[in-house]
């Protein structure tokens, strides 16, 4: 399809992508129109390691920008270009002039190609891609540059062997290779990656790069790919519907015409080529451009006349090149020849002739006098060299050879492929797909093999290519003996991606005879895990049962109690909680924390008792021995619940201060293992919860809503997502933002039926609250009663961690005022057991709202208020503040009513509670007052006076004491109290804890 540097036909393509080159290149052209425009939402990076890129090595950087473009890279833009077209249409040739034009726009080029033979080798394409730009760089510089991304995509990408461990998730793999080439597109713009092939690009790397592709845009990178569009999968729609400049689709590429096809026939034989000739040249090639090409070639090289008197000789020509006229012209090579290209087609792409010469069983002048016959008919092309790579001239040609070999001789020749890769040292991981092609034998080798390349393939993130090399082992069979760890390794690299295959896998598992008790146990602990991930918490709980009356080891025995406490906590058809909480006490009381089962133990101790309402006291004390020796929030074998009900202890608590110390440590643990999923939508989730309860709303809706962009990743109607989703809604009704949090219940199926899983926060609970702030009483009522019913025969009676009871005394004042009244009161009872004062503000609050107006109410409210600023609750100060200042205007006291009021109002902007912030304003207006000038917003520092009431109330001093010292009153004192609980986050009882360890990260 060449002419001179021109392609035949393909004027209006090369005008895109000269276009598109402009683009990314800073220049603007006029010529042609909005071509790669390509709009719609940019999806955002997830939160995660940011490391600060180094500066650039002389063997790091790429080419140079070219003249100007360094002083417009900020304008520089780029996008997606799609050429789509069947085989054979010139995909190759048009790919191979963008990376020319791009070169010498002084672009660095990233180059590409699928494979037919390579499809199921994870990360191949991603490898070709991006391991050239870093392979050259030392260790030390590409771990600086990479940061912590290093150890999550250097084993897929070949850079390093992966460490020991859980491996990244899916998830957080592909958002590290999405920061690798960002960043490389900033370091070395402008950048072009060209993927030819597309539709044969492994799964791994072609769903990452049409995830990222829509953020080509915001970049200096343009991205061309060229596919098959009826072989293209569909993981890959990106690909297909290209918005804005390229009208809304890839560039078709369609047949030459004939015009087209003589001018390629003159140009190759000569101008004497009539046009009889040239009409018949693309009558029997359709103005297929590859068939053309070769076919013009074989009409030179057998000297034929370019007349219409030998037209009638290039029907047979034609049929040579391709189907059964190739393989015919193959085998008239010779047998050696034969064989070489056959050895070769089963290699795939990038042939080493070593290789090829090894598995053809052909020795080194032999090979290479293959090589060269197969040059010369154009079959293939590349040098004999050490260093040097053989190419098939076409993939069809590939495709053709690859077909025509016999059946058996194809399965031998992929065994003898995967034992000479293992032999000149490759990996069993470059063996995999070569002894995916052989037929089951009982072969120990090929079972132990492919359960190597399955272990390095999981490690490096590509759980589904490992179990399809640990199925294709199952299949061998391996020993009876082996077949259980075969089984266990199938259901931990399913784990993630398909939940219910692997309970299938690790019950098989269970069933075959096990010599090794270790093995035993762990296939029990991750059958449980599944079976809970699943919302199957009562299966997980039986499994565990049903092991710790058979298991002699007391260790491992209470492990697996542990985890049995732990899901039957979740639960919510336990058929008898207080026993268990009994079971738990007793045991948890007597032991010491001196591994990692008994702080397990301890927490699971912590947790039940804030569910209980128990003393807050007592929660915090096993928090505290839980921690003293260490909980990781990503050990390899662990969940990451015990570790976040720790450090929501804390927070019930109220000393939420300590729990974000623990959820940041958390978070860093998933984002350095590369879990970028289902755990940190939970840890961001929850982080928002935090920040909710702090009162810092505009923060928590943040925190928030990057949760469920990570949940909605992860996928529906799992608990992350109902997590996200619920915990988002509690965050906008507080902020005021009802029609908001409706529409996003709306959107997110948030109703009834929930998982049967006790979630947190209670999902009953908040769907009742929307109901009840929509006017929907009735349904409320009826909601929040469910979960009273629900949660109360098995103890969970604190009102701090699940408010039903406050929200359902509102819904049942306006039909029911005296039981709203005894409710409200209930709740005030648990809330004073627990005795955390947020907890005992909020209920209080909830009890006056369905207390008649007058002292009584007036009474309730000066107690949440005093309480509640004892507490980090700001959100629910402000609220305190609010009602009381109302309640006191009602009852003629102005004076004391605009002092609440105008403190409820500054709290409630500074939380960002905009609802609440026109309720004050409302009020304000009603008493004749207007707002007057806020208060710079509250900053995280404390100042001077409040470090020194902070100080003197730590070591005890009362209020009375602290205002002499500071020569103020104690209302002052109260106040600036109040602000230190707020921004420490901590009550009275943790004050001179978080105070030390403030100095510490001070110093």
């Amino acid at each position: 399809m060449r002419n001179r540097g021109t392609l035949f036909e393909r004027e209006s393509e090369l005008a895109a992508v000269d276009e598109a080159l402009n683009e990314v290149t800073g220049v603007r052209s006029a010529a042609v129109g909005n071509l790669m425009d390509v709009s719609g939402p940019v999806p955002s990076a997830a939160p995660g390691p940011s490391p600060v890129p180094a500066s650039p090595s002389p063997s790091a950087s790429g080419p140079g920008l070219p003249a100007g473009a360094a002083e417009s890279r900020n304008r520089l833009r780029g996008g997606l270009l799609a050429f789509a077209g069947r085989a054979g249409i010139g995909k190759t040739s048009l790919l191979a002039e963008v990376r020319r034009r791009a070169a010498a726009k002084g672009c660095t080029v990233l180059s590409a190609r699928g494979g037919d033979q390579e499809q199921g080798v994870a990360f191949h394409v991603a490898r070709q891609l991006l391991q050239p730009q870093l392979a050259g760089v030392p260790e030390a510089e590409l771990r600086a540059s990479l940061g912590s991304w290093y150890d999550i995509v250097g084993p897929a990408l070949g850079l390093c062997a992966a460490a020991e461990g859980a491996p990244p998730d899916q998830q957080g793999l592909r958002d590290g290779l999405d920061w690798v080439l960002t960043h490389l597109a900033v370091r070395r713009a402008p950048m072009v990656l060209v993927l030819d092939d597309a539709h044969w690009a492994d799964p791994e790397s072609l769903q990452w790069l049409a995830a990222f592709a829509p953020r080509a845009e915001e970049l200096p990178l343009l991205l061309v790919v060229a596919y098959r569009p009826d072989e293209l999968p569909e993981h890959a729609d990106a690909f297909r519907a290209l918005p804005g400049r390229a009208g809304g689709r890839p560039l078709d590429l369609e047949p030459l015409s004939a015009t087209a096809v003589a001018g390629l026939v003159r140009e190759a034989v000569g101008a004497q080529a009539d046009d009889a000739f040239c009409r018949e040249c693309w009558a029997v090639t359709a103005g297929n451009p590859f068939e053309a090409v070769e076919l013009t070639a074989k009409v030179r090289d057998r000297g034929l006349t370019p007349t219409e008197a030998g037209a009638h000789l290039l029907r047979d020509l034609a049929a040579a090149v391709k189907g059964s006229g190739l393989v015919a012209r193959l085998e008239r090579l010779g047998p050696s020849t034969v064989r070489f290209a056959w050895a070769c087609a089963v290699l795939g792409t990038e042939i080493p002739p070593n290789l090829a010469a090894a598995v053809a069983g052909l020795g080194a002048e032999e090979a290479a006098d293959a090589a060269d016959v197969l040059r010369g008919a154009r079959i293939l092309t590349g040098a004999v060299t050490a260093s040097g790579t053989l190419e098939f001239v076409h993939p069809l040609i590939a495709t053709a050879v690859y077909r025509a070999i016999p059946g058996s001789v194809r399965v031998a020749l992929h065994g003898q492929a995967a034992w000479c890769v293992i032999d000149s040292g490759l990996g069993p991981s470059a063996a995999a797909r070569h002894l995916m092609e052989t037929h089951p034998d009982g072969d120990l080798w090929v079972v132990q093999q492919l359960r190597a390349a399955a272990r390095e393939t999981l490690r490096a993130g590509a759980p589904d290519t490992s179990c399809r090399y640990l199925a294709r082992a199952l299949r061998e069979p391996p020993p009876p003996g082996e077949r259980a760890a075969l089984l266990y390794e199938l259901g931990s690299a399913s784990l993630l991606t398909e939940p219910a295959t692997t309970v299938n896998h690790l019950r098989a598992a269970l069933d075959e005879p096990i010599a090794d008790p270790e093995l035993r146990h762990n296939i029990v602990y991750r059958l449980s895990q599944v079976l809970a991930h699943s919302d199957r918490l009562r299966e997980a709980s039986e499994t565990l049962a049903q092991e710790i009356k058979v298991t002699g080891d007391a260790r491992v025995r209470l492990r697996m109690q542990s985890e049995q406490f732990m899901w039957d906590a979740f639960r919510a058809d336990e058929p008898d909680s207080p026993s268990r909480s009994r079971r738990l006490t007793r045991l948890a009381d007597r032991l010491t924390g001196r591994d990692l089962t008994e702080r397990y133990v301890i927490g699971l101790r912590a947790w039940d008792a804030t569910l209980r309402g128990e003393p807050a006291h007592i929660g915090v004390g096993h928090a505290e021995r839980a921690l003293a020796g260490g909980i990781g929030w990503a050990e390899a074998d662990r969940g990451f619940e015990v570790p976040v009900l720790v450090a929501l202890t804390f927070m019930y608590a109220d000393r939420p201060g300590r729990t974000e110390e623990l959820f940041a440590a958390g978070i860093a643990d998933f984002e350095r293992q590369g879990w970028y999923g289902g755990h940190l939508s939970f840890g961001y989730s929850l982080l928002a919860y935090v920040r909710y309860r702090r009162g810092r709303l505009a923060e928590a809706e943040d925190f928030g809503r990057a949760g469920l962009r990570l949940a909605e990743r992860v996928g529906p109607d799992t608990p992350a997502h109902w997590y996200a989703v619920g915990i988002l809604i509690e965050i906008l009704l507080a902020r005021g933002r009802l029609a908001e949090a409706a529409q996003t219940a709306e959107d997110y199926n948030f109703a009834a039926p929930f998982p049967a899983a006790v979630v947190f926060p209670d999902a009953q609970a908040v769907y009742g609250e929307l109901l009840l702030a929509r006017g929907l009483t009735k349904e409320a009522v009826a909601e929040l009663s469910s979960a009273g019913w629900r949660l109360d025969p098995r103890g969970m009676r604190n009102p701090s961690w699940c408010p039903w009871q406050l929200h359902l005394a509102r819904a049942q004042l306006h039909e029911a005022p005296e039981l709203a009244e005894a409710t409200a009161l209930e709740a005030v009872s648990r809330a004073r057991q627990f005795g955390a004062p947020s907890a005992i503000g909020q209920a209080l609050r909830a009890a006056a709202d369905v207390t008649c107006p007058g002292p009584a109410r007036v009474e309730l409210l000066e107690e949440s208020v005093s309480h509640l600023e004892r507490s980090p609750a700001a959100y629910e100060l402000a609220c305190a503040l609010v009602s009381l200042g109302t309640e006191l205007r009602k009852a003629g006291r102005p004076r004391e009513s605009a002092e609440r009021l105008y403190r409820g109002l500054e709290a409630a902007v500074q939380c960002g509670a905009d609802g609440l912030v026109e309720t004050a304003r409302d009020q304000l207006a009603a008493a004749g007052l207007r707002p007057r000038r806020l208060h710079s917003a509250e900053t995280e520092t404390l100042t001077a006076r409040e470090r020194a009431a902070a100080t003197l109330a730590a070591r005890g001093d009362t209020a009375a004491a602290i205002a002499d010292e500071l020569a103020t009153d104690e209302a002052t004192v109260v106040r600036l109290l109040s602000a230190v609980y707020r921004k420490v986050g901590t009550d009275p009882a943790g004050l001179a804890a978080a105070l030390g360890e403030a100095a510490s990260a001070d110093v």
